[in-house]
């Protein structure tokens, strides 16, 4: 962008807001900070969104970047991580291809070397790998399970060993499903501390890290995930269309000067999605070995997206490809 950067980084531990606001106030450039619900300190981010008010107030471009869900880390028996990967006994199963592995896996006295060997292990995570935030995903994906359907709950109110609860769940669907390990936004077993950031005035949507952990995560489905949830899906405390629609599109546009784009109005670059609301549904994150040298990371697919248009012209019908390719690198901002 012209006259300096985006700055952004993770607010509120320790002294970093306070610095942010100082980076904020020296370069009169627009600053992006995340501000997440943390499970130590569940009302911080109340805080933290007080704070950035005041510098609005005061003139200041500062910009909260907030998820449309919990974070969390997935975990199978064909993901990079799980809780049985520590197991001795874990060593020969992933040198296997997965369809062996899983014919390995579901043989009892597998099952119960790993359990026992994970027993005498213990928690090789050091608290990271907490049971009662860990939940199974299913088909379509639930991301907003309660507290009775952890991993921990199911075990104490079935009397089993969380392990042995887990294995299970982990060979459902073809030794295929996931489990969800929620790390921050969940503090409470609900997203509705969630609604609340979204609804904030000054919050825009965002939290990819780029693809790093594209083998125990699969956020790139959030905008679906934004519309099925939030708009439709949702008992209670649902977001409105137009706010949700907003968040994705002109309010992130403005954020890097892409003033182009992001409303549907004469002159602006035609970018679409034509989107059939009610029969939009997520499917599973399945893992896909496409990458350069085999490497594997998680794919989500959806259905309900009737056409994408680039620029005006349409790159995707019916969820396939095309074949054309009309975009191109954007450098600075657009007017």
């Amino acid at each position: 962008m012209p006259n300096g950067g985006v700055g952004g980084f993770q607010a509120g531990l320790g002294g970093q807001f306070d610095m942010m606001r100082r980076m904020c106030e020296s370069s009169a450039r627009p600053t992006i900070f995340q501000v997440s619900q943390r499970h130590g300190k569940p009302d911080r981010w109340r805080h933290e969104l007080d704070r950035v008010a005041a510098m609005v107030d005061a003139g200041l471009p500062a910009i909260p970047q907030v998820h449309g869900r919990g974070f969390c880390l997935l975990f199978g028996f064909d993901t990079s991580f799980h809780p049985f990967k520590y197991a001795p006994a874990w060593a020969p199963l992933a040198a296997l291809a997965f369809d062996e592995r899983l014919e390995q896996l579901r043989r009892p006295s597998v099952r119960a070397a790993l359990i026992a060997e994970m027993n005498e292990i213990g928690d090789p995570t050091q608290g990271f790998l907490a049971y009662d935030m860990v939940f199974s995903m299913g088909d379509p994906p639930q991301y907003e399970p309660s507290s009775d359907e952890s991993m921990a709950a199911i075990a104490a109110a079935e009397g089993r060993d969380v392990l042995d609860v887990i294995y299970e769940h982990l060979l459902a669907s073809e030794g295929r499903n996931l489990l969800s390990l929620q790390i921050v936004n969940y503090a409470e077993h609900n997203l509705d501390a969630m609604a609340q950031m979204l609804a904030d005035p000054h919050t825009v949507v965002g939290g990819s890290d780029g693809g790093a952990h594209c083998a125990t995560a699969s956020d790139a489905s959030m905008p679906s995930f934004m519309l099925t949830h939030w708009v439709r899906d949702r008992p209670a405390g649902r977001l409105p269309l137009e706010l949700v629609v907003k968040k994705m599109t002109s309010a992130t546009a403005n954020v890097y000067g892409l003033a182009d784009r992001g409303v549907i109005a004469p002159g602006k670059k035609a970018d679409l999605n034509v989107i059939d609301l009610a029969r939009l549904r997520l499917h599973l994150p399945e893992m896909r070995y496409d990458l350069p040298a085999g490497g594997k990371r998680l794919v989500q697919t959806a259905d309900g997206y009737d056409a994408t248009v680039v620029s005006g012209a349409v790159i995707r019908r019916g969820g396939v490809d095309t074949g054309a390719r009309p975009g191109h690198l954007v450098r600075g901002a657009r007017r």
